[in-house]
């Protein structure tokens, strides 16, 4: 297949385009992919987009630091689109996704794509190039970036689009049609995926200046025109297909909400005319109400639903299905990593024929594998037995596929053999059972974990113990990674393969240690931390000495833009063999005569954050942590240790989203916390810090979690925590809602985040409240900290001496 440039759209070769990499100079040097005649109907709902081996990752943040051209960090978008659409083809997936690779968020794509730009960023019309674009994500010296928060229950973010009434939607990004066309010109007829009108509307948010009567979803008749653009752009380009991922959907919506899916998709019924329209839920059951909607949307031929977390919803299906509609099956688990149940998956198609034409009945994903690893075949270190019952986003589509190809009647025997063995050797292992831990487990009581005084009385003794200037300052936990500190852990893990020895190591973690105090104490921080140069991860660093855990290469999951964590693979019951930090944390104490936090992760992080077991309840295993995490906090009291914070950032993220289920999930959730901890002293301080999400609405948990001092994200969402306290919630613990964004290069002046502080005492008393960053300062530079903190520091004195606190 030939191909110049005079083929190729303009749109696709547009300096101003950015968001979008013209392959037209390097197809001539591309082989068309030959897809294969396939008669099995699969289908991928989306895929991840760093790479196997975080090729986005390292390309991004080399753009960023001004290291590498837009040129070149869209030649690795486009190699990374092209490599993941021609594995899917070669596989044989017959309905493969496009326009779900994002430089940062789909979410934010969906945003340019309407150009609904917020006007502080100065765009002024035309296609949203990366300036404009990564602004809105991470800010730039002159504004702050926009909100970011969670995905649904998942540990991705997206950015929080921010509308009003006045927002003057136009088409800004061409990128889903180009895309498309990308794919098509390399032989790959792909289905576009967009964010769902009614979706993105549910996931915005109001701008800060628009009245909270108005409403959201009033502005669908304003957005429906740009995805008539962009549909009528797709099928003048030969698309015969269109996926809109509706995930609200699987939320409690009351009957005005569910009236905006009928009405947005009633009025793109004539648009879409002539192509096959896919709606796509995941993550939940939907209601029967949501369902009746859904199944009833004019313009709509295909339904895809996740079976995997959605069993009411495979009752409802199983009680009627329109006839004549595709229905996209979610029987492959796209948020884990275990191998499927095959011979179940596939009773449940078999079962599902009986009430769809068969011809109609798509095998498919839960959800994007964005959740989960790229490819298994990159782990070399994981032994055969645990490997044998894994499987990435590269094995899920062969499982999608042998499904398909049995449902069809070519049922690969070998292979659903082989299947089975895996699941009989992880049932039968002896190393996913401890009996012990299983019966201290058992034996757990609720009325066993309670501090033994209530918080007003717990404060003043450790004001005693610790005498502590109001509006204390500290971080977080964590400061700059640098190569240099990376290099020292890497080459140490390594073992044989370099030469560094444990004392060498030691000596250089010890050294890192002694400047992060050093710093700490001439910025004038009154609570220190020792920076955690010993720590790849948060949770990482945990899971490595606690038994139940295995950890991979290259296991990596997209956070944020480029962000990535690895996450654990918790296998089996879990137990602390030794002693986790104490030594490094009463080193670090010894440097200093200031309180030195000791540095923990919470059990309902290190489980949410985990590609968790799923052969028995999540709370069983949450409790195990909490057990191992409660020896730590004992042992590093015991060590002197009387400041000790253990983090729960990713408590909000696992609350259920379905209401029903979340007072069950929160029980637990804050027993686990409790469990850690309820055993100190009096005088010993227990922390815990909560980051990037809305916990307005579960405040109450919070406050049952009875911690001394929560730090908890603020900056970024605008203050929107402190509407909670501003209602008349009492808080009588310690608090610090962060003063400013560590997720942004921008350094804030000392004036707006005393500004800042000032608002908060509006609504929060002085005599609690902590002054401190939104999270941890890991994914920073030392040349954007020192003055953010020097600025952070000064804006305390200066609040303190404004207000004779000080």
């Amino acid at each position: 297949m030939q191909h110049n440039m005079r083929q190729i759209s303009p749109a696709l070769t547009s300096p101003n385009s950015p968001l979008f990499l013209s392959t037209a100079p390097r197809l001539k040097s591309l082989v068309s992919i030959k897809l294969r005649i396939r008669s099995m109907s699969s289908h991928i709902v989306g895929h991840p987009r760093v790479g196997a081996k975080r090729e986005l990752k390292f390309a991004l943040e080399s753009f960023w630091d001004g290291k590498s051209s837009t040129e070149e960090l869209q030649k690795v978008a486009a190699d990374l689109r092209v490599s993941v659409w021609k594995h899917m083809a070669d596989v044989g997936i017959k309905y493969i996704p496009s326009n779900t690779f994002s430089f940062y968020d789909q979410v934010l794509d969906t945003t340019s794509m309407l150009g609904a730009v917020p006007s502080r960023y100065g765009w002024k019309g035309g296609e949203i190039g990366f300036e404009v674009y990564f602004s809105m994500a991470r800010g730039n010296a002159s504004v702050p970036a926009m909100e970011m928060t969670k995905w649904f229950d998942t540990n991705y973010h997206y950015i929080v689009p921010e509308l009003g009434p006045d927002v003057e939607f136009s088409y800004g990004s061409h990128k889903a049609v180009q895309e498309y066309k990308e794919a098509k010109a390399l032989g790959v007829d792909t289905i576009p995926v967009l964010v769902g009108p009614v979706s993105y509307l549910l996931l915005s948010k109001r701008a800060k200046e628009v009245e909270k009567s108005f409403s959201l979803l009033s502005l669908i008749d304003k957005i429906l025109p740009i995805y008539k653009k962009v549909v009528a752009e797709l099928k003048a380009a030969g698309a015969r297909w269109i996926q809109f991922d509706e995930p609200s959907l699987v939320m409690d919506l009351d009957s005005h909400q569910l009236d905006a899916f009928t009405h947005a998709y009633k009025e793109l019924e004539s648009s879409v005319s002539g192509l096959n329209v896919l709606i796509q839920t995941y993550f939940a059951d939907l209601t029967a109400e949501a369902y009746s909607t859904v199944t009833a949307l004019k313009g709509v031929t295909a339904i895809g639903f996740d079976l995997v977390r959605g069993h009411k919803t495979l009752d409802l299906i199983r009680n009627g299905f329109p006839p004549g509609k595709y229905l996209f099956a979610g029987v492959v688990d796209g948020r884990n990593i275990w191998v499927n149940d095959l011979e179940a998956s596939l009773s449940t198609l078999q079962a599902l024929e009986g009430v769809v034409a068969k011809d109609k009945l798509v095998v498919s994903t839960s959800c994007s594998l964005l959740h989960t690893a790229v490819d298994l075949v990159n782990e070399n270190m994981l032994d055969g037995e645990l490997k044998s019952w894994l499987a990435f986003a590269a094995q899920k589509l062969l499982e999608v596929n042998v499904l398909a190809k049995a449902l069809s009647g070519q049922k690969d025997e070998a292979f659903f053999s082989a299947n089975a063995a895996a699941l009989a050797s992880r049932r039968s292992s002896p190393r996913v059972t401890n009996e012990a831990v299983q019966k201290t487990t058992a034996a757990l009581k609720e009325s066993d974990h309670h501090r033994a005084t209530v918080v007003t009385a717990r404060l003043e003794s450790q004001q005693e113990k610790l005498n502590l200037p109001i509006l204390p300052t500290t971080t977080i936990g964590s400061f700059p990674q640098t190569a240099g500190l990376r290099k020292v852990r890497r080459e140490y893990k390594a073992g044989k393969k370099v030469s560094i020895s444990e004392e060498e190591y030691v000596e250089a973690i010890k050294g890192e240690i002694a400047e992060v105090i050093k710093i700490q104490e001439e910025l004038g921080i009154d609570v220190l931390v020792h920076g955690e140069p010993e720590r790849n991860d948060m949770v990482e660093y945990f899971g490595e000495q606690l038994s139940g855990f295995a950890f991979t290469e290259n296991g990596w999951v997209q956070s944020y833009g480029s962000r990535c964590v690895k996450p654990p693979i918790i296998y089996g019951d879990v137990s602390r063999p030794k002693p986790m930090t104490v030594f490094w944390s009463t080193l670090a104490q010894s440097m200093t005569k200031r309180p030195m936090k000791g540095m923990l992760t919470g059990p309902v992080t290190i489980l949410n954050w985990a590609f968790v077991r799923n052969d028995q309840p999540r709370h069983e295993t949450c409790y195990q942590i909490a057990l191992a995490m409660k020896e730590e906090v004992e042992d590093l009291e015991k060590a002197g240790i009387k400041v000790i914070q253990i983090d729960e950032a990713a408590l909000r993220e696992g609350l259920p989203l379905r209401k029903s289920e979340q007072a069950f999930y929160l029980e637990w959730a804050v027993h686990s916390f409790r469990i850690t901890n309820s055993a100190v002293e009096d005088a010993t301080q227990i922390h815990t810090h909560m980051c990037y999400s809305n916990f307005n609405e579960i405040i109450g948990a919070v406050k049952d979690m009875d911690a001394d001092v929560v730090t908890i994200e603020n900056s970024r969402s605008e203050q929107k925590l402190l509407s909670v306290f501003s209602e008349g919630v009492k808080y009588e613990a310690g608090i610090g809602p962060g003063v400013y964004d560590i997720h942004s290069p921008r350094v804030p002046s000392t004036q707006e985040i005393a500004e800042r502080i000032e608002a908060m005492l509006a609504v929060l008393e002085a005599k609690t409240m902590w002054i401190n960053p939104d999270c941890g300062l890991k994914t920073r530079k030392y040349s954007e900290i020192m003055p953010a903190l020097t600025n952070m520091v000064a804006a305390a004195k200066l609040v303190r001496s404004r207000t004779h606190l000080g």
